[in-house]
Parts: C-alpha cells; structure tokens; sequence
C-alpha cells in the first residue's frame, strides 16, 4: 500500500511530494555525473575502446528510448507509475556494480568492451522503463501553471550536486593517472559511489506520492495509442523539430572528449572542469529562464538558447586553429561558459514544452512517441559519426588567404579543417535545419523572436559600457529578467488593444440593437 496511487492529494502532500522530487534529482543526478559522459568515454578509452565504440556508447542512450513503446503499455496496464518507477530504478542500476567490477577485473580485449556495452545496455535499457512512468507521475503531480518553476528548482539541485560530483570525480582521476596501478581503483570507485547515490534516489522516489491515473475506458492498443499523437498536427511539428535537434546535436556533442583528449592532446581532468564550467553557468541561468518559460514561453526560450548552443558547436573548430596551448584552454572554457548558459534554456524548454502540449491524462502516449522519434534520430547520429571518423580523419581542408601588394605578400593564418572539426560544422548546418522546424510550432504566449534576440542585444549593449568581471557575471541573469519585462509590457499592450477593440464592437453594434428593438 506504501506504493499504492492517491486517490485525492491535498495540498501538503502535493507539495510534501515536490520536495522529495527536487531532492531525487541531486542522488540522481550524482550517479549520472560520475558514471556517465566524460567519465564514460574516459572508461571506454582506459579499455581501449575505438571511434565506433564510443560512438556506439553513445548511442545506447537513446536507442534503448524505443523500449518508451512497451513501457507505455505496462503503465497503462499497470496504471501504478510510482511502482514501475522504483523497481527499474533499482533494477538497472545493478548494471553500475557491474561496471565497478569490470574496471578491476582482468582486460580481455574486445571481450571487456562487448562487455562494458552489454551492461550500458542492460543499465539504459531498463531506465527506460522507470523513465516512462517518471514522466507521466510527475507530470500529474505538478502543477501546470508552476512547471516550469518546480523544474528549474530540480534542475539546480541537480546541476549544484552534478558539479560537486564532477569535481571529486576529476580529483580522482587526477590522483590515478593513465598507466598507473591506481587507475582501475578509481574507476570502480566512481561507479560503486554511482550506484549508492541511486539506491538514494529510490528512497525519495518511494516518499514521493502518486496521483491516481484516471479509469480507462477502453482497451489500451500500441499502435493507435502512439498514433493519437502523431494525428496532432502542433504536437508533430515539435517531434519533428526535436528528431532533428537531437541529430544535429549528438553528431557532435558524444565524441567531445575524444577530440579535446586526442586531438587537442588535453587530459581528461582538464576535460571534466571544462564540464564543471558549462554546469556553473548553467546553474546562474537556470531560475531565470524557469521564470521566463513560465510568464512567456518555451518555444520564445528556445528561440534564443537553441541559436546559441549550436554556434557554440561551431565555435569548435576555432580550438584547433590555435597552436598555444593556454590559450586553447582558456578558449574551451569561456566557450563552455557560453554552451552552459545555453544549455539551461534548451533543456529546461524542450522538456517543458513536451510536457505543456500533452494534454492531462494522455501524457504518457505523447511523451513516449515524442521519446521513441526523438531517441532514433539521436542515436543514429553517433553511431554515424563512429563509422565515418576515420573517414574524416584522413581527410584535410585547407582555406588560405593570401594578400599580394607590390613588393609584399601577407599571408594570413590559414583555416584548417581536419578530423572532429568536419562534425561541428555539420552539426551546425543541421541545427539551422532543426530552427526552421520549431518556427512551425505553435504555443500560447509565444512572443516574437526577432524582439526577443533584439532585447538580448540591447541588454548585451547596456552590461558592456560597464564592463568588468562582475558586470560580465550578472549578464547571464540579467538577460532573461529583461526579457521577462519585455514579454510583461508586450502583454499589456495586448491586453489594453483587445479591451479597445471590445470596446468598439459593442459600441457599433448597440445602434443596430436599438433598430432592431
């Protein structure tokens, strides 16, 4: 019964509820920090994993997404999200036990690698199950009106905890260099520590109520179920738009450490603090776009943040143009400051935004089919780019500008293009695409974007006549506040142009009432 649906929350409980959720998220998201990402590819390569593997890795993550398709069949059978919850929960990460032992058991070559896919599989995988109730639960449980607040609350604790994590996983991967006996240790001690943190984040889950679904009134059937979604032409469009972001997106983004570690020639502690850097802006960024997701809208949010992010990307290749090494790193870390901060609007919007057009009740079916394209599109990417990295890194461009004068030839630094660098740029193309694919959807309250990037501008302007490393901090929170007000007097405007225009069709239209009386 402790696991049992509510028939009827209070206030309390919902709120009581909501407090063990943004709890949840700082175990859980421990384990993922130290068990998963730059610490994952870390392992692969202490394995000795190739591109393929990697990539393949990578794409585990969201290729076992399609198991959202049975998922959604158990919780509509089931109809207790809170059980199928925990129970994966604590299921799948069994799988990080295993990895602990892998990391000090004897290497048998492409055997230990096969194997360290198997139980990314088995871990991921059965996730999927929990996650599928997760979002449904939660998305009956919190207010609709205070979405985007509570997210940004849980996102914060769990960036704050991801980055305190990050920290110590780097200063033990510091201490236990590559070659060193200490080594293996410290891998398994990251993911014994990772699989501790998740029995935690089951505790909150289980103190965590649940509200009761609503009866079903038919017979539940897959296909018609995934295709209710689909039918909705608004909701298609912002499946289309998230199928192609996360293409171009995770092109890319997987093989990050094998670029800075392999071609940058960079270590992998160096790699995990430019992670903690991207988690700190994203943490001085989150409450306010939470606040501007809520008072304006998701889409208005991604119409900054995603433009943002993916010039980020390009902005890659800028680091293997520069032959410094101090200045290459003091480059990543400034671009990783900027990709935090856009970071925080795209995730926070894109899951919001989901979950906003899933209406109450069917949220399951919407989420999973927006999970399963979403997941096939992202997983094929870095598969593709595993296969073809070899391809690309016997492949050089080279773009050189030269100026003739009489008597004098300046040749410029030229502009070349090898190896990861092809990715970035490509990624960036397809995320011009994936913009074009979210012009299309509609939300309520949606606000221009040409004034939105023009209030950034603005903003931007102002912070820089003043410029100094406090004012160029309080930038990453002022932007959003001003958007806020800019969306608040925008509305007013609004509100005052209807009530005019109400005004005047009552007064044309009480002559003809009086004709006709």
């Amino acid at each position: 019964m402790f696991f049992a649906p509510t028939a009827q929350l209070n206030d309390d409980e919902r709120e009581r509820g909501l407090r063990h959720l943004v709890l949840e998220a700082g175990f859980s998201n421990a384990c993922t920090a130290v068990t998963s990402g730059v610490i994952l590819t870390a392992f692969a390569l202490h394995l000795g994993a190739s591109n393929t593997t990697i990539g393949l890795l990578a794409a585990v993550t969201f290729w076992v997404q399609l198991l959202q398709a049975p998922g959604v069949l158990l919780v509509e059978k089931l109809r207790t999200r809170k059980r199928i919850a925990i129970l994966a929960s604590l299921v799948s990460r069994c799988a990080l036990a295993g990895m602990a032992f892998l990391a000090i058991a004897p290497r048998a070559g492409a055997a230990t690698l096969a194997l360290l896919v198997v139980l990314q599989v088995f871990y991921c995988g059965i996730a999927t199950f929990g996650g599928c109730a997760w979002n449904a639960w939660v998305r009956d449980l919190a207010p609709e009106q205070r979405l985007g607040q509570i997210f940004a609350k849980r996102t914060i604790n769990a960036t704050v905890v991801a980055l305190v994590a990050s920290l110590a996983a780097a200063f033990a991967l510091d201490r236990a260099p590559e070659g060193s006996t200490w080594r293996p240790m410290a891998f398994a001690g990251l993911y014994l520590f990772g699989f501790v943190m998740g029995l935690l984040s089951c505790r909150e889950l289980a103190l965590t109520p649940e509200p009761r679904m609503p009866a079903p009134t038919e017979t539940i059937r897959l296909l018609p179920l995934l295709k209710a979604p689909l039918k909705d032409q608004n909701f298609r469009r912002l499946i289309l738009f998230l199928a192609s972001w996360q293409f171009a997106v995770n092109l890319a983004t997987p093989f990050f450490t094998v670029f800075f570690v392999k071609q940058l020639g960079l270590d992998i502690t160096f790699v995990v603090i430019l992670g903690v850097v991207s988690q700190a802006t994203n943490v001085l960024a989150l409450r306010s776009w939470g606040l501007l997701s809520d008072r304006f809208a998701n889409k208005s949010v991604l119409a900054v943040a995603a433009p943002l992010f993916i010039l980020c990307i390009a902005a890659m290749v800028g680091a293997s143009q520069i032959q410094e090494r101090a200045w290459v790193m003091a480059y990543l870390v400034g671009l990783h400051a900027l990709m935090g901060l856009a970071t925080a609007g795209v995730t926070l919007s894109s899951g919001n935004i989901a979950m906003k057009l899933s209406p109450r009740g069917s949220a399951t079916a919407y989420i999973a089919a927006n999970a399963l394209i979403s997941s096939a599109a992202a997983g094929l990417a870095p598969v593709l780019g595993g296969i073809f990295a070899d391809f690309f890194a016997a492949r050089r461009l080279e773009i050189l500008l030269r100026w003739t004068s009489p008597g004098d030839v300046l040749t410029l630094m030229p502009l070349k293009i090898s190896s990861w660098d092809f990715y970035f740029l490509i990624a960036f193309v397809l995320g011009l695409y994936a913009l074009h694919r979210l012009a299309l959807v509609k939300e309520e309250g949606e606000v221009d974007s040409k004034a939105m990037v023009g209030e950034v501008i603005a903003q931007a302007r102002r912070d820089v006549r003043n410029l100094s490393p406090i004012a160029g901090l309080k930038l990453l929170t002022d932007v959003p506040a001003a958007l806020i007000r800019d969306a608040r007097v925008q509305r007013r405007l609004r509100r005052a142009r209807d009530r005019a225009a109400e005004r005047e069709r009552e007064r044309k239209a009480q002559p003809r009432r009086k004709r006709s009386a």
